[in-house]
């Protein structure tokens, strides 16, 4: 099937990825617009890995304040090139994340921020719960380390699904951050965050 401008075009609208990339993409795909799509992500997202040592010296801070002033979160999200980081796609990206920041009050960015003594501290919590529970030897590390995978999941951003799940259809913030990195072709990285709740230190 003969690819044609318009299609290209389209397809670059929708995905933001280079003209030769959208039209390789659609050979590839027969003229298959979701196919396409489809790999043009698989792609991206290979390079981003790629790309993931690069260094982002640009970004942007990104503020949230909930309907009657509380909480309140400020975001940094850092970027490699001052184009991308006034892109309209990468601001959304860095709102969309204090917005989460607000509604699921992570303590972490990542699982490597998690304190060696914090992972420990719930480790013996669940094995002490597992051993009272009667859960023989051999499987209580089992059952610790699911539920210790569990609790990252709750306390680190990037494994939590974001609470908008309607709009992000239960997407992770690592795939959000990964989709917008492919997207881009920069590496996009969340620094760091503050949430802010009346009342606490």
């Amino acid at each position: 099937m003969a690819v044609t401008a318009s299609d290209v075009k389209s397809l670059r609208e929708r995905t933001g990825a280079a003209m030769m990339d959208c039209k390789a993409a659609l050979e590839e795909s027969d003229g298959d617009i979701d196919k396409a799509i489809e790999l043009l992500r698989v792609k991206g997202q290979a390079s981003a890995e790629k790309r993931s040592g690069r260094a982002t010296s640009e970004g942007t801070v990104a503020a949230y304040v909930h309907a009657g002033g509380n909480p309140g979160v400020l975001v940094e999200v850092q970027c490699e090139t001052d184009f991308v980081a006034r892109n309209e796609d990468f601001q959304e990206f860095a709102r969309e994340v204090a917005i989460h920041v607000a509604a699921a009050a992570p303590e972490y960015v990542s699982a490597d921020e998690i304190p060696e003594q914090a992972r420990e501290s719930e480790r013996r919590v669940f094995e002490e719960k597992a051993r009272q529970e009667g859960k023989p030897d051999n499987v209580v590390e089992r059952i610790v380390e699911g539920q210790l995978a569990k609790w990252a999941k709750d306390v680190v951003l990037l494994e939590q699904e974001h609470v908008r799940s309607d709009r992000y259809e239960g997407k992770t913030i690592e795939q959000l951050r990964a989709d917008l990195a492919a997207k881009t072709g920069e590496n996009i990285r969340i620094a760091r965050f503050t949430r802010y709740l009346v009342g606490e230190q």
